[in-house]
């Protein structure tokens, strides 16, 4: 099989010949730049350059050397190497090795802190010592009328974003035999979070106002909008569509199922539903933490695939998502758990952990291997390869350990 015949085989629910691999195809299953530098050193990879596609989260884009190392079934439709690299400028990591960034994203040093900007606004800062960029200054935190909804600049896609949308996903499907991932987003809770502020979006739920309601439906607006000419532009070349709302916390849900069910799943199903009325693509969400209690809500949304498939948290424990979601979704993650195994075990025991997850999960299909979440910077490459190749030498579905 191919790489997009075996994922596609997956998300069927039909048994491929291999578990497909994911190595970065997503804002949330890849590598922070700092890992990907000392990987790269790991494996004797001379050359190339180490590009910060994803600065909040200080993300590397995987090269063709490493995709082709890692096996990796499946890419990200925003892919960059091979595009426009005088755009790219250098930048020195947090821990002194080198990296680029975008020049239309590229921080400014402010007060000994680095900052990113929209406009006159500093959007997040990154203090000396840290590794992250943090989202500061909410641009709607104050506002309290639909009018100030209205106001606030929106993104719509440009007819020159969908052109280059739709050249990028034509090469990439014709080109190359991979599953092709498009990140569209389509964020509720995480974005009213973004735009007021965490807290005082939480309260905005609790209090339950006409102005919680008036954006939220705002959002949906502006999403239904760029759905329809996104999925003109690249719906015929690309598989799968990314949504992303993180709606867990380590140890439950961020909101009662109840407030989920009124106020966030009517905006996710009117969402998810316009993509499978006007696609064949299919859905995935990506969602951390606790979610259990949300999954069947999330299915009757019509989230397809779930992912990151957080094994470390409350009632997350993966042979029982197997057995009572495993026929309504595809798990995409949970290969290996990120916040204590794969930075503190040794290449043994994370190598165990892999295959037995890909024994609990890949049964009849349905699983694409990752890490359940990002690589962390701190992450030994040692580790980052004893899990890959764990999942190489474990995806044959012809390997007795896997179907039995």
């Amino acid at each position: 099989m191919t790489s997009r015949e075996r994922v596609l085989t997956t998300l069927r629910h039909e048994q491929p010949d291999k578990v497909p691999i994911d190595f970065g195809a997503m804002r949330s299953t890849g590598i922070m730049a700092i890992a990907y530098n000392e990987l790269k050193k790991y494996l004797e990879i001379k050359g190339g350059n180490t590009r910060v596609y994803d600065v909040g989260q200080q993300l590397a884009e995987p090269e063709q050397e490493i995709l082709d190392r890692f096996q990796v079934d499946v890419i990200d439709l925003a892919n960059t190497f091979g595009r426009n690299s005088s755009d790219w400028k250098e930048w020195t990591l947090p821990d002194g090795s080198s990296g680029q960034i975008h020049k239309l994203s590229y921080p400014v040093k402010i007060n000994n802190e680095w900052v990113l900007m929209e406009g006159e606004r500093i959007t997040a800062h990154m203090p000396e010592g840290v590794l992250y960029f943090d989202p500061c200054n909410p641009p709607l935190e104050n506002a309290n009328s639909a009018k100030e909804i209205e106001n606030y600049p929106w993104h719509y896609y440009s007819d020159e974003e969908l052109k280059s949308l739709e050249l990028q996903a034509k090469r990439l499907y014709e080109e190359t035999d991979y599953a092709i991932m498009g990140g569209f987003g389509g964020n509720i809770l995480e974005l009213g979070q973004g735009l007021r502020g965490w807290d005082k979006f939480m309260i905005d739920l609790a209090m339950n106002e006409p102005f919680v309601h008036d954006l939220m439906d705002k959002m949906v607006e502006v999403y239904l909008k760029n759905l329809e000419g996104y999925l003109q532009a690249v719906g015929d070349y690309i598989q799968i569509i990314q949504m992303g709302d993180d709606l867990g916390t380590q140890n439950a849900t961020q909101l009662s199922p109840d407030m989920y069910r009124a106020l966030i799943k009517p905006r996710h199903k009117k969402i998810y539903s316009y993509v499978k009325q006007h696609s064949n693509l299919f859905l995935f969400l990506h969602s951390c933490g606790s979610i259990y209690d949300l999954v069947p809500d999330l299915i009757d949304a019509g989230v397809e695939i779930l992912n990151p498939v957080q094994t470390s948290a409350a009632k997350m424990d993966p042979q029982n998502l197997k057995d009572e979601f495993g026929d309504s979704l595809i798990f995409w993650g949970g290969g290996v758990d990120t916040q204590f195994v794969l930075p503190e075990e040794n290449p043994e025991a994370i190598a165990e952990q892999v295959k037995n997850r890909i024994n609990i999960f890949s049964p009849g299909g349905g699983f694409v291997f990752c890490p359940v979440h990002n690589v962390q910077a701190n992450v030994p490459p040692e580790n980052i390869v004893a899990a890959y190749d764990a999942a190489i030498r474990f995806r044959d579905y012809a390997n007795y350990s896997i179907v039995n």
